[in-house]
């Protein structure tokens, strides 16, 4: 797809400017659209992308006459970190500008009918990470190309952001800390396909962007009976759809309706026979929260309820709670600096201050923890698309005419001062 060039006095133009760079991605576009379909073909799971990371690591090997170097192997196998130096020797010990990709797929079998449809039963990719993973080799690929870079550029390349905390190994394995690659990473940047933002649209905000993520599974265990006789049971299935009930209280009456928690019991599962009360009974769900002090509260009172409801159904309740990933925060001072590259990039109507947070989460966050950053939104619906596959539906799919502002986007961000 072809972008309509902004229009910049020749004053304003600088090294990595759009009227610099669009050329260039124009002309990989066909080899990266090609990359991409590939990629979405050849899903694979967390911690599992194999295939995936050795095709990374063969588009990087290209570059190598650019001075790119990479590391592989990193976060449990997979991962690979590459890193472009400064095309200024005084500027090697400066602290470099990283870029962020995810590269796993999903258990989710595919029906988009697409020519390039996953191969691969039951696994596909419903998020977009092909088209995140294609973006980041494009602006690898156009930022070697450049006369001019102040700064040196790392590009993490990370396995299993689907659940597998991928993001929170990458970092532990020392991607921004200068222990691998280069120097120390002193701001990071990501971006998600959005397919309910128009097409080649750009947004985020400052502060929270997408929510912090736990998980819970709840085992009720009570007294087995016939079920002709109740009365010598401790029913565990009464107990469930009890606590289910009363934990919606704990969105409804413990927190305030402007302080966002959503708590999400979303499987159940119990009992061997229609004229058995089994002895056990077990619940699972998701809560999301946007505040360390409301996340606080609501672990607090999930496990005040629960054990409550179980002691007065007779029960007793054994909560596994697992901690997921943290909120997403943008540093406000990187988002304003962010919204100005974005405004000279793309046309200011493109550019969109996001009103409100999702309640999904990223693994983006583990990065936003140690250093500044801005992970952001890019749109991917095509005109007149009133009803678009989101994102974990199996009629997903990256749309490629969002790939060329991904990497122009990128570069720009990799191209600051």
């Amino acid at each position: 797809m072809s972008i309509a060039a902004t229009p910049h006095a020749v004053s304003e133009l600088k090294p990595g400017s759009s009227r610099d760079v669009r050329p260039l991605i124009q002309a990989e576009l066909p080899s990266l659209i090609a990359l991409r379909h590939d990629l979405h073909a050849h899903p694979e799971l967390n911690y599992r992308e194999k295939r995936t990371s050795e095709l990374v690591q063969r588009e990087l090997a290209a570059l190598a006459g650019s001075g790119l170097q990479f590391k592989a192997g990193l976060a449990k196998g997979t991962g690979v970190l590459a890193y472009l130096p400064p095309t200024e020797k005084a500027n090697e010990s400066k602290p470099s500008i990283g870029l962020r990709a995810d590269m796993d797929a999903l258990p989710i079998t595919e029906q988009t009918g697409k020519p390039y449809a996953s191969t691969v039963p039951g696994i596909m990719h419903a998020c977009g990470h092909d088209g995140h993973t294609t973006i980041l080799l494009g602006a690898a690929r156009v930022l070697s190309k450049l006369p001019h870079r102040a700064r040196g550029v790392h590009f993490v390349f990370q396995p299993a952001e689907e659940s597998g905390a991928g993001g929170n190994a990458m970092c532990q394995d020392g991607v921004l800390d200068g222990k691998i690659l280069g120097p120390r990473i002193e701001r990071m940047y990501g971006l998600h396909g959005w397919p309910t933002l128009p097409l080649n649209t750009i947004g985020t905000r400052p502060g929270p962007l997408l929510a912090a993520t736990d998980d819970v599974i709840v085992t009720i265990v009570g007294e087995q009976s016939h079920a002709a006789y109740p009365h010598f049971a401790r029913d565990p299935i009464l107990c469930v759809a009890q606590c289910i009930l009363s934990l919606q209280q704990l969105v409804a009456r413990n927190h305030s309706p402007f302080d966002n928690v959503v708590c999400s019991m979303t499987m159940i599962s119990g009992g061997t026979a229609n004229n058995i009360i089994p002895r056990e009974a077990q619940f699972q769900g998701t809560i999301r929260t946007l505040a360390k002090e409301t996340r606080a509260s609501a672990k607090k009172r999930f496990f005040e309820i629960v054990e409550g409801v179980a002691k007065a159904h007779g029960c007793s309740a054994h909560i596994d709670w697992h901690e997921g990933y943290p909120v997403t925060f943008n540093d406000p001072a990187l988002t304003a600096r962010w919204f100005e590259t974005a405004r000279r990039v793309v046309s200011a109507e493109k550019v969109l201050q996001l009103p409100e947070p999702t309640m999904g989460g990223e693994d983006f966050s583990y990065y936003a923890q140690r250093v500044p950053s801005v992970f952001f939104e890019l749109g991917l619906c095509r005109p007149g698309d009133n009803n678009p596959a989101t994102l974990h539906q199996p009629e997903f799919d990256f749309n490629d005419d969002a790939l060329a502002t991904g990497i122009e986007m990128f570069v720009a961000l990799a191209t600051e001062p």
